[in-house]
Order: structure tokens, then sequence, then C-alpha cells
């Protein structure tokens, strides 16, 4: 049985004997447990790569790298002055397991007033700590921290594929390294860098087909929440929106003929331009909602069990909701300027402080309905079923 003497590269202290057996591989395994480093490849003691275990003979001494080039612990002591930087200008880094070589200038001139500047500045200022090959230990990223390095050296912001520069308090990036070591001129650079490469914000309309796919994917029971999507011209016609949160939404233009809506909350949604002809709206929330010139014609908002719809403030100018079944609705202060609500039933609507300039109420049902302090300038109250009194809309 063969044994050897292990050292790390460049040192002559803290060996370790072991036996050989099996491959190469076998002993850089060996070689990584004992010394505490991710071997990679042996050299002997005048610099020579063994790469056959077959030359390795009984009592050799090795030196185990990690990559790097060999270093003579034989030397005059440059080899060791340039990993602890302690009487020249050069530095070894060791940033999260990988090493990075570079001078104190490098690390302090370009931003002097970030940590590594205050770190490097004065030896022993900060009382870095060294592991056992010398080099100084941070605890960060290497792919982060190369970037940054190769920055202080010329200046020039390199970015490998696949790094990612934002990152955030969770998943570090180079811009949050930066921020980090206070790196403020690089921190400049990367902040313009992830602006140009953000890809243009999509604000195309949501098709039939996409909506249709996020509702099959959606459970039953789950409450959908389409607040502030964009549905222009959109195809919805004869789908089922029950109780679906499209608050803010853009329905513009859109095909609502025959939905189901009831208990939806469009509140504050554009529904400007839509067809929403014979759709169901019981219990439907359309607060202060943009309808103008949409059609409503025979759509129902009367729910047998009293939920009533709410369309208080909404702006219907110029719709046509002739033939709709609106017991009991709401449509305090809302604008029905020139709008047309032949055939409607109103009974017991609430219309107080509503604008029903140029209104067309010929053949409505405003039995118990509150006009209270509403516009009828110019409405048109012809065939009324019930007439209508006087207490109804006095202030």
């Amino acid at each position: 049985m063969r044994r050897v003497t292990l050292f790390v590269n460049g040192s002559a202290r803290n060996g370790k004997v072991v036996a050989v057996y099996g491959t190469l591989s076998d002993l850089l395994s060996v070689a990584s447990n004992k010394l505490g480093i991710k071997a990679t490849s042996v050299y002997n003691g005048k610099g020579g790569l063994i790469d056959d275990i077959a030359l390795i003979r009984d009592d050799d001494v090795l030196f185990v790298c990690e990559g790097e080039p060999f270093i003579d612990p034989q030397t005059d002591g440059r080899a060791q002055e340039e990993l602890t930087g302690s009487h020249t200008d050069w530095l070894t880094l060791n940033v999260g397991g990988r090493y990075f070589t570079t001078t104190r200038s490098t690390l302090v001139n370009k931003e002097p007033d970030s940590m590594l500047a205050h770190m490097f500045k004065d030896k022993d200022a900060w009382g870095n700590k060294q592991d056992h090959r010398g080099a100084f230990l941070i605890d960060r990223s290497p792919e982060y921290f190369e970037p940054i390095l190769n920055y202080l050296r010329h200046g020039q912001l390199i970015v490998n594929d696949g790094i990612n520069l934002l990152g955030s308090s969770l998943f570090p990036g180079v811009l949050e390294e930066a921020r980090f070591f206070g790196i403020d001129s690089l921190i400049e650079h990367l902040e313009v860098a992830i602006k140009n490469s953000q890809p243009a914000e999509d604000h195309s309309p949501i098709s039939r087909k996409e909506f249709v796919r996020f509702l099959l994917a959606t459970p039953t029971k789950s409450e959908l929440r389409c607040q502030g999507l964009n549905f222009s011209g959109a195809d919805l016609s004869r789908l089922d929106l029950r109780y679906i949160n499209f608050k803010m939404a853009n329905l513009s233009r859109c095909n609502l003929a025959h939905a189901n809506l009831c208990c939806a909350n469009l509140e504050r949604a554009d529904l400007s331009g839509s067809v929403l002809d014979c759709a169901n709206l019981q219990g439907v929330k359309m607060l202060c909602s943009n309808a103008e010139g949409a059609s409503l014609k025979g759509c129902n908002f009367e729910d047998p069990s009293g939920l009533k719809a709410n369309l208080e403030g909404a702006n219907l100018k110029g719709v046509d909701m002739e033939g709709s079944q609106m017991t009991g609705i709401n449509l305090r202060v809302a604008t029905l300027k020139n709008a047309k609500l032949k055939n409607c039933n109103l009974r017991g609507a609430t219309l107080a402080g509503t604008d029903l300039e140029n209104c067309d109420l010929s053949g409505c049902d405003l039995q118990e309905a509150n006009l209270r302090g509403s516009n009828v300038k110019g409405a048109i109250f012809e065939e009324m079923l019930t007439p209508l009194h006087m207490s109804q809309s006095v202030r």
C-alpha cells in the first residue's frame, strides 16, 4: 500500500497523509475531504502535473489544486505574499468558495466610498478573515461578484448569459450585490441596462379563447379576479360570468349578449359601446361604470331573492335599455341623457338625482319609483302603464 502526503497548493503546512488506491479520481475525492477543498488536479513537488495514479510513488509529497496553476511553497515568499497581500498590492479573495486575484488599488481606487474600499484600504482595518490559503473570505455569490470586480478593473459592465441583473432581497442579482457593496456608479449602469432589457409591455386585449381557457382552469367555487384587465372588443357572449370581479376592467365594444353576469362586479368598468342584449344582470354592481352608447335591450336586472342591481353614478348616456326588467334598480345620480328606456319595468326603482334629460320612458312602469331631484327635461312619458304621481318627483 502506498502512502502520500497531501498539501494545499502553495502551502507546506497542515499536510494530510492518505493511502493511494483506485484511480486518480478516487485520490482527488479523498483529497477534497481531507483538505476541505474541491480538488481538481495534483502536482508533484517540482510542479509536474500528475495525470496517472501509476506515477505516484510511496511517500511522495503532492500538492492539490482547485484549478489554479502550481505555486511552489519553497520560493522566497512571493507566492504566499500574493495570497495574503501582506507585502504587495496583490490580493486573493475567496468569494463563496471561488477564488479571485486582484490588486488592492482595483478594490479601492474606483469606488473609494464602497464597502470593498473600506475593507481593503488599510491592512486589517476590518479584521478580514482568511482561509487556509490566506485568501480573504467574503460570504457572497461568486457569480454576481465577478461582474462587479470586472467593473472595478476596467469600468465596463460585462455580464455573462444567464446572470440575473435585477435580483431581489430573496433572489440576489448583480444590482443587489452592487447595492450591498455600495458601488454607486455601477448601480446607475445596471438600472439603465435593466430598463433597456425589459420587454415592451403587452397591452393587447384578452381574446375569447384565452379567457375561456382561464375559466375552465378555475374551480367553480373560486372567486375569479379580472380587475383592471383589458377585454376590449372581445366576444364574451353566452358565457357564465357570475360573481367575477371586473372592477375597472376595459370591456369597451365587447359582445356580452346573453352572458350571465349575475352578481358580477363591474364597478368603474368601461362598457362603452358594448352589447349586453338579453344579458342576465341580477344583482350586478356597476357603480360609476361607463356604459355610454352601450346596448342593454331586454336585460334582466331583477333578482327574485330581492338582491338589487346597483348602477349608482353610472354613465349611461345614449344607452338602449328597451324592454329591460329593472324592478328596484338603483340608478341614483346616474346619467341617462338621451337613453332609450321604452317599455322597461322600473317599479320601485331609485332614480333620485338621475339625469333623464331627453330620455324616452314611453310605456315604462314607474310605480313607486323615486324620481326626486331627477332632471326630466325633455323626457318622454307617453303610454305609461301607471300614472306618475307628483310626490315621486317633488324634492
